[in-house]
């Protein structure tokens, strides 16, 4: 039967605009007239995370989506301009948490830029080290969060507990299970022993036999195939035009990676694949993380095989012991100025392209403007465009699939 459209005026409801929604007359007129449903998802969690998602609903298929994110927003952007440089570390890393250790490292690599500090080759592989268990990390959280949005309890909680070797090794390294705030300009706050690093090495092989068996009970389950499979596809195309980045934008076949395009640290040092996709969708994002994982591990194992003898913090932050800076940190980093001017690093992060801006006047010893682009912000509209022709009931198969972490967006 044919579709009748009867163009009749429309008032939108008054609660659109009592309670500051942010949606435009015409979604909600467009809606009445084709006979669509406005429907707010979130912000709960879990089940949207915190962000929520207005959607304009054709029976039960997305016709249309506008993202309202920001029920996290800790304006840490304006925090950082009261705050030393060095104090800014605790604070910059705390967007996504478990990846801390590429935040704190995206950060410091804009002040080491700025200051034109030259980083000694053993705190490069110690950097590098977090990093990549921070990426492993990440991932893992992700799996977790993933499997809860499909209703998969066995599959929330073994990811989450194989998480904590990854939490063991950071506290040996840092002191702390998750925010370590260990990477300062210059290197790295004291260097980590062989006995920590050998111990590091022997965790990836007992997280190895792990996710085999995590393989099994999720991640080549049918119910999760069947979930993730030809759902929120995303061209190579689209996903290039709307600015998708990290594992996401892998998952649509771009070969792009930081790590490989501008290496920095120890990554142009070791050998490893890039991971990418084809199908861009659900269930190649999740494939492209589960396989970055596999590269990780491979990469700790030549980082601590490798790793050569030296300082541990550079000679143009302190003159004295530069194997720990515990003791003179203030001496250090207390009256830490950088030139006039403006500074920007990108870091690969676990989930993608990371931007760190500082703004210096020249004379303070706290940023003028810290600017911090984070990747959960950058593939967001590529994200709500995955979700349009798809049915409601694959709506949280698809939030789980981008692995966005609203924290990290919102800052």
């Amino acid at each position: 039967m044919e579709e009748i459209s009867i163009e009749v005026p429309v008032e939108p409801p008054k609660e659109y605009e009592w309670y500051f929604i942010p949606v435009p007359k015409k979604f909600v007129e467009e809606a009445y007239r084709k006979d669509e449903f406005v429907v707010f998802v979130g912000p709960q969690h879990p089940g949207s995370g915190h962000m929520r998602i207005i959607l304009r609903l054709k029976g039960d298929f997305i016709t249309d989506v506008i993202p309202d994110p920001g029920y996290v927003h800790r304006s840490m952007e304006k925090l950082a301009e009261y705050k030393t440089y060095i104090q800014n570390i605790p604070l910059v890393e705390r967007p996504s948490i478990m990846d801390f250790g590429n935040y704190n490292l995206g950060y410091v690599r804009a002040i080491e830029e700025a200051l034109e500090i030259e980083v000694p080759e053993r705190a490069k592989y110690i950097r590098t080290i977090l990093a990549e268990l921070s990426r492993i990390g990440t991932h893992l959280y992700d799996a977790g969060i993933l499997a809860v949005f499909l209703g998969h309890t066995t599959g929330f909680m073994y990811p989450f507990a194989v998480r904590e070797f990854i939490v063991e090794m950071i506290t040996r390294i840092t002191g702390t299970r998750i925010t370590g705030s260990f990477i300062v300009p210059g290197g790295v706050r004291r260097d980590v022993d062989n006995d920590t690093l050998q111990k590091i090495k022997r965790m990836t092989y007992a997280l190895e036999n792990r996710l085999k068996k995590f393989e099994k009970i999720f991640i080549t389950n049918p119910t999760t195939i069947a979930r993730l499979k030809d759902v929120g596809v995303l061209s190579k195309e689209e996903a290039i035009k709307l600015g998708v980045v990290g594992p996401f934008l892998r998952a649509c076949g771009v070969e792009y990676d930081v790590r490989k395009v501008e290496p920095y640290e120890a990554y142009d040092e070791i050998d490893w694949e890039m991971v990418v996709g084809e199908d861009g969708d659900g269930y190649t994002r999740f494939l492209v993380r589960v396989n970055e994982v596999s590269q990780s591990i491979n990469m700790l194992r030549q980082l601590v095989d490798n790793i050569p003898e030296g300082d541990v913090i550079s000679e143009d932050i302190v003159a004295f012991d530069r194997k720990d800076i515990r003791g003179s940190f203030f001496e250090a980093y207390g009256d830490l100025v950088l030139p006039k001017g403006e500074y920007t690093s990108i870091t690969e992060a676990s989930r993608g392209s990371l931007l760190f801006t500082i703004v210096s006047d020249g004379e303070s010893t706290t940023p003028y403007r810290l600017r911090i682009v984070t990747p959960s912000w950058l593939y967001l509209k590529g994200f709500m465009e995955s979700l349009k022709g798809e049915r409601l009931a694959d709506l949280q198969a698809i939030y789980g699939s981008w692995g966005y972490f609203p924290p990290e967006a919102d800052r």
